[in-house]
């Protein structure tokens, strides 16, 4: 062997060293940080079911739990199907969630009556942490009160409303 090839033989001797040095850095580096991004999808709508107006107006209630109750001259319709609105929040364990419950809506049933609605409750209040992995949906059960004013018109309303939510 020449000086010529001895050289070149040791040269690619060291870049397929350098190369096998540089696979063994990346295959043992720390693993990436899991998502941050925050996925909230709306499953269920709230619902306060089928009631009626016996006076100058009230409230109907139901909280994150479905409980539903009433005041004023509104009556429950006790066979009615009420229940909170859910959602379905995806996010990496051992972040915090914080959400804001908004203001007032007002849901029309396309005349010039509004009913207002306030959302009022969750069960896991304003603010909760993630359990399990990231693969894992964790519900959101959130309640509220429609008022209801006197001489309300019969029919379905309806409306949307926002919720903020923030992750830390």
């Amino acid at each position: 062997m020449n000086k010529s090839q001895l050289s070149f033989r040791n040269a690619t001797t060291t870049i397929v060293t350098l190369l096998i040095s540089l696979s063994g850095m990346v295959a043992f580096s720390q693993p990436g940080m899991p998502q941050r991004s925050l996925v909230v999808t709306p499953s269920q709508s709230i619902s306060f079911g089928k009631f009626c107006l016996a006076g100058n107006g009230g409230t109907i209630t139901v909280n994150a739990q479905g409980v539903t109750t009433s005041t004023g001259g509104i009556v429950i319709i006790s066979s009615s199907n009420t229940h909170p609105a859910i959602f379905e929040i995806k996010l990496c364990p051992g972040r915090n969630i914080s959400f804001n419950l908004g203001g007032t809506t007002h849901l029309s049933n396309g005349g010039a009556t509004y009913l207002d609605l306030v959302l009022d409750s969750s069960d896991k209040g304003l603010s909760f942490s993630t359990n399990n992995d990231c693969n894992f949906i964790t519900s959101l059960r959130v309640g509220g009160t429609l008022t209801i004013p006197g001489g309300a018109q019969t029919g379905i309303y309806s409306g949307n409303f926002e919720l903020t939510f923030n992750q830390q």
